[in-house]
This record gives structure tokens, C-alpha cells and sequence, in this order.
């Protein structure tokens, strides 16, 4: 007498279904880790979906450039604002190095963060250099390379500020129409965000 056919088990039925419901959970978390991934990285690459509206007032300096690359040697390890003058420091110069010292002091308990600077590429006015010595006692100097400056930047004559962060990397530039309310907002935010300098 042949052996009768056992039918299939309760717990046989449910297996293929549960691994299936497994499977599709497993799939579900890996889509969840790296489908964000795959999306941010399409952004950046294609540039879809970036958003229009920024938070800061000055231009961005995203490729990597440092405050050597504009002709300058400075071993600053706080936050600096710079002002860069390609030709001499006249009135557009002085302002941006009068408005550096404002936002510095503006800075209020954060001023130990912030140094503010000047690098020329000629020697200044007299009764400009006596003001600066009498007047800036903690504005930093430096001499400027012009040739390596304006192959930097492609500007041989403006003079122009820029945020550089404690590691010398240049993060904003702003040219001598800046506002001194948007200057001050976009540094306090830089210092906020940092935890460095």
C-alpha cells in the first residue's frame, strides 16, 4: 500500500509569503538609504531642483581657493575680513577697510572670533598710513602680489573684501557697494554655523 500524501503544513503556506513580505520590507530599507543619496548627488550633478533663494549677500567663493592663491601669506586662525587693493587704496579702499573695522567692533562679544585686514599691492598714502597706524591699531597689513592676485580673480583694480574662514579658505566677496547691515548678518551667520575660529 503506497504511503499517503501528507498535505502541506499551515507553516509550509505561510513561508512563501513571508519571506516575500520580508523581501519587500529589505527593499524598502535599502531604497530609504540610498535613494536620498542617489537623489542629492542627481541634483548636484544636473543642477534640478536647487533652490533659487540664498541666505548670504556677498558672492560665494565655492572652488576651493585660499587666501595664498590671491598673492597673499598670512597665518590668521580666526574668521578675517580682508580688503584686497589691487592699485592703490583710494576712497573705495578706505571705505571697505573703515567698514571691516565697524563690523569687527559690530560683532560685539564675538569680536575675538574676526580679525579685519589690508593687503595693497602699492605703497600707501602718507597721511593715509599715519591715519591707519593712529586710528586701526588692530587692522593687520600685508603686501599683495598683484600679477598672482589678478591672475586669482581676473580683476586688476578694484578693491574688494572678503570673508576667509580660520583654515585661509575665501568664502565671500564683496565689492565696494556692500551694505554694512548685510555684511555684519552674513558674518554672524558664518560664526554661528562655525565652530572653528
Amino acid at each position: 500500500m503506497g504511503a499517503a500524501m501528507n498535505p502541506p503544513s499551515m507553516y509550509e503556506t505561510k513561508a512563501p509569503a513571508s519571506r516575500r513580505r520580508g523581501r519587500i520590507q529589505l527593499l524598502l530599507i535599502v531604497l530609504g538609504v540610498v535613494g536620498p543619496m542617489i537623489l542629492a548627488t542627481g541634483m548636484y550633478k544636473l543642477q534640478f531642483w536647487v533652490p533659487e533663494g540664498r541666505s548670504y549677500h556677498g558672492e560665494l567663493i565655492g572652488n576651493g581657493q585660499t587666501r595664498a592663491d590671491l598673492g597673499i601669506q598670512a597665518d590668521e586662525t580666526r574668521w578675517q575680513m580682508l580688503v584686497t587693493a589691487p592699485k592703490d587704496c583710494a576712497v573705495d579702499c578706505q571705505q571697505l577697510v573703515y567698514l571691516a573695522r565697524q563690523i569687527q567692533i559690530g560683532l560685539g562679544r564675538e569680536a575675538g572670533r574676526a580679525s579685519h585686514a589690508l593687503a595693497a599691492a602699492q605703497p600707501l598714502a602718507a597721511d593715509y598710513e599715519a591715519k591707519l597706524t593712529s586710528e586701526y591699531p588692530q587692522l593687520q597689513r600685508y603686501p599683495l602680489d598683484a600679477a598672482t592676485f589678478s591672475k586669482a580673480t581676473g580683476d586688476k583694480a578694484t578693491p574688494q573684501l572678503w570673508i576667509i574662514d580660520p583654515h585661509g579658505n575665501l568664502v565671500l566677496r564683496y565689492d565696494p557697494s556692500v551694505k554694512g547691515k548685510d555684511l555684519l548678518n552674513d558674518l554672524r551667520h558664518l560664526l554661528k554655523l562655525s565652530n572653528i575660529g
